[in-house]
This record gives structure tokens, sequence and C-alpha cells, in this order.
């Protein structure tokens, strides 16, 4: 295959010119969705550049939308209305009509609102709340905060003691401190073949490298992972073993005995994350129960309460709690603690409890609802989780399928932003049924998801 190489002007800034080249390639189809730039140090030596023009341009042209970097794997083009893998990270405004099931949030819900305002209204009545509120506070949370969220995480089924825990900004910033305080520049790391984008990201800025395990039904191969081990030994392994994402596969027991074994055997660590919710009778045992002394396990009030509350705890092993406090403490001191007040509230005036109940009804109706309207396809998902993965039809690529989906209106994630390693992308789909406004929504972005996927091979879409 022919290396694609850009034509450029003798004048003008080169790094900017490789990008505004590869915006036009890209415009013009010269360039289509999927398809990998050249590797930085040959199109270096084919433009007479240095590699660090050729890698400024791409993330010039990835800072522009035009496309992704994957670690370990290289640079590919996104496509003209493929959306973001940084899409993943926040939410976005969308026109009228639009129905986004890109996004893993929490379905909506008026409770949401009206318990954060009185919470806040309780605050602003206690002048001692608010003193404390605006002072600093230790680098790990305050005790009485600890002990709250340490007792609520109980209640759900994640039993934890204060001691352990530290308070983090969110399941993300606790991703990015076990990554700080684990891990030095250039080191190995571990996590399914596919796996959150959160998790590459913060890898990707830590200047780790993150090596990709292939995944079957059961989760994670244990006997790929110890090939790894002997290879190129990690310096942690990153798993979400309740339902890793997108896929939503669970671990095996089996497995999580095995995964605690090569880590005792082979002396990497675990990082365990537990933010993509689940009900405590469809979880499995948690790997922080099995090896306490070498696991950090993430949790967030993001899928449970609200992601904008930012509130979320890392349990830690006590060897790595002064570090973990340390770290916390150069990044941002201390998290805000008006809003851990806040949470802590609402955890305890049993509004909490409320809600999670009706979120496990309502995400097994919109489960069951996703089932019925594709029935035939070979969709996996847990009963009450967030996410729906489907695998497409053979012969459809995910990119065109993504594309032609949201010019009917229905944004959802091909399986790109997921993808560790060199290996090519599943054609397949994430499809976030908790981020529709209410399940009619869901119905109609569905059934739109289903004629497009009825349509006959020679639809004008498919040949884009």
């Amino acid at each position: 295959m022919t290396m694609w190489v850009p034509q450029l002007a003798e004048d003008g800034i080169r790094y900017r010119a490789i990008a505004e080249s590869i915006a036009v390639a890209i415009q013009s189809g010269e360039l289509s969705a999927g398809q990998k730039l050249p590797p930085q140090r040959r199109l270096a030596d084919r433009l007479g550049v240095t590699v660090g023009t050729v890698t400024r341009a791409y993330a010039e042209a990835e800072r522009q939308g035009w496309v992704v970097a994957r670690v370990g794997s290289g640079t590919f083009v996104r496509g003209n209305e493929a959306p973001s893998g940084q899409d993943f990270l926040a939410s976005r405004p969308v026109e009228d009509g639009i129905v986004d099931l890109s996004l893993s949030l929490p379905p909506p819900h008026p409770m949401r609102v009206a318990t954060l305002g009185r919470v806040l209204h309780e605050i602003a009545e206690q002048p001692e709340i608010l003193q404390r509120a605006v002072e600093y506070q230790p680098d790990r949370g305050v005790p009485a905060h600890r002990e709250q969220l340490a007792d609520w995480m109980t209640r759900l089924g994640m039993p934890a003691e204060p001691e352990p825990l530290v308070v983090t900004q969110g399941g993300q910033h606790g991703i990015n401190l076990a990554l700080q305080a684990l891990t030095r520049p250039g080191e190995r790391i571990a996590a399914d073949v596919l796996t959150y984008p959160g998790l590459i990201t913060a890898a990707s800025q830590a200047h780790l490298k993150v090596l990709g395990v292939p995944m079957d039904d059961q989760g994670m191969d244990m006997d790929a992972l110890a090939r790894l081990c002997v290879q190129q030994p990690p310096r942690l392994v990153y798993v979400t073993p309740d339902q890793n994402n997108p896929t939503g596969t669970p671990l095996s027991e089996a497995r999580r005995e095995r995964l605690v074994a090569l880590a005792r055997r082979h002396d990497f660590w675990i990082v365990e994350d537990g933010v993509q919710y689940l009900p405590e009778a469809e979880r499995g045992t948690p790997i922080y129960r099995l090896a306490p002394e070498r696991t950090l396990f993430i949790f967030s009030t993001s899928k449970v309460l609200a992601g904008g509350l930012r509130i979320g705890t890392l349990l830690t092993p006590p060897a790595l709690r002064d570090r973990l406090g340390t770290t916390l403490r150069a990044q941002s001191w201390m998290v805000p603690p008006l809003m851990v007040e806040a949470v802590c509230r609402w955890v305890a005036c049993g509004d909490s409890d409320i809600l999670l109940e009706w979120l496990v009804q309502e995400l097994g109706e919109r489960q069951k609802l996703a089932r019925q309207r594709l029935a035939g396809y070979a969709t996996s998902g847990r009963l009450h989780g967030n996410n729906l993965w489907l695998p497409l039809p053979e012969g459809l690529r995910s990119a065109v399928f993504v594309e032609a989906l949201t010019r009917r209106g229905v944004l959802v994630s091909s399986a790109e932003p997921f993808c560790v390693g060199s290996e090519p992308a599943p054609q397949a789909l994430r499809l976030c049924l908790s981020a529709a406004p209410s399940r009619e929504v869901l119905a109609q972005a569905l059934d739109t998801l289903a004629q497009l996927l009825a349509e006959p091979p020679a639809a004008p879409w498919q040949t884009l």
C-alpha cells in the first residue's frame, strides 16, 4: 500500500502545513475514516523534516479533531463526523432531536437536583460547617468524611474502613493518582485489549506504555497475561472486573484468583475500577478483598449520584497511603471539602438509597428494552449495567455505520477509542442505554439503529 505523503509549500511553518494537509486530505476523501497515518519517522524522512515536527503536526491534527492517537498502535483518521475519543470524558451540547448514546451517564432524575439543593441549604445554615469548608483540610480527607464514605461503600456491598480511604475528585482522578504514585515515565502497564478510554488517556499523559491483554467471555485471558509477565513485565494491571468497559464482560471468579496469584508471583500492582456500578448480587468477589496488600480500588459517585459532584474514593494498601497523600497534595492539596460535605450529607439522609433503588430498576428496564429492539443481534452487557455492546453484522464497518447513524440523529461509540495496542478495532458499537433522557427516547433511538442495521448491503451509506 502506497504511503500517504502531503504536498507542502516551500515556505510556512512546517508542522502547521502538515496538520492542514491532513485535514484537507480527510475532507477530500484522500484519507478515509479508520486509516492509519504513516509512522512519524518514515514521514519525517520522506518530507525532510525532523521527527519532532511530524509529532507536533499529528498532535495539532488530533487537537482539531481530525485524528486519534492510540498508545502503542499509531495515529488514525477519525473521519469527518466520527465522534472524538475525548468525547467520552465530558458531555457536550447537542442539537435538538439528537439522542446521545455515546456517554456513560446516569439516567436523569429530578431527585438529584432537589437533594443537592436541600443539602447545600442545610450547609449554608451552619456557619461552623461553612468555616471548615473554606479552610485547608488533610490531603486524604477529613476523618469524619472518610468514615461516612466508608460506611456508605460498605452498605453498597463494597466493605471499606475509613483509614485506607483517600477522597478523590472522581474516578478519573483516582486513576491518575494511582498511575502517578505507582509508575515512572516509560514503564509498562497492562489492561484488557478493550478498556476504558480514560485509562488510555491518563497513561499517555504519564508517558506509560499500555499493553493490551486478550479477553474472552470470562474476561482477561490469564494465560496471555502470564506470558506477558515473562516477556514484558507490567508495573501494574488495570481491570474493571465486574463489567468490562465497553463490552460488559465480567471477570470470572477463577480468573480473579489467578490474577492475584500472578500479581504476587511477578510483583505487580492491581488497580481495580468499580466506578461502573452494579448491584451487589451481580458483582463478583472484589479483588481488593483477595489481595488487599497490592490492590487499589476506585469508586465514585458519578454513576450513582451525579457526575458533576466529582467526588470519589481510592481504597489503598497501607504501604501506599503516605505516598498517595503526597501525590494528591502535589496535584491539588486536597479535594474541595464543600463538595465532600454535600456528598456525605446526601448519602446519610437516605435519598441516595431511594435514588439507587430507582436507578437499578430503570437500568434493568432499559436493558430489557434494548434486547427486545435488537433481538437477533449478538448483544452483550450486564442486566443492570449502563452499557450494551453490539458487534456489527459481517461486512459492516463501524466508522461508516457511526457516521450514518449520526446523520439520523443518534450518537454512539465505535470500538476505536477503547482499543489498546496494535490489534485492529473490532467492528462493534458501545451503546450507553443510561444516557437517554427517557425510555421512550431510548426506544426511538434503538428503532433507528435497528432500521439502519436492517438495510440491504447496497444501501448508499454503506459505500461511503
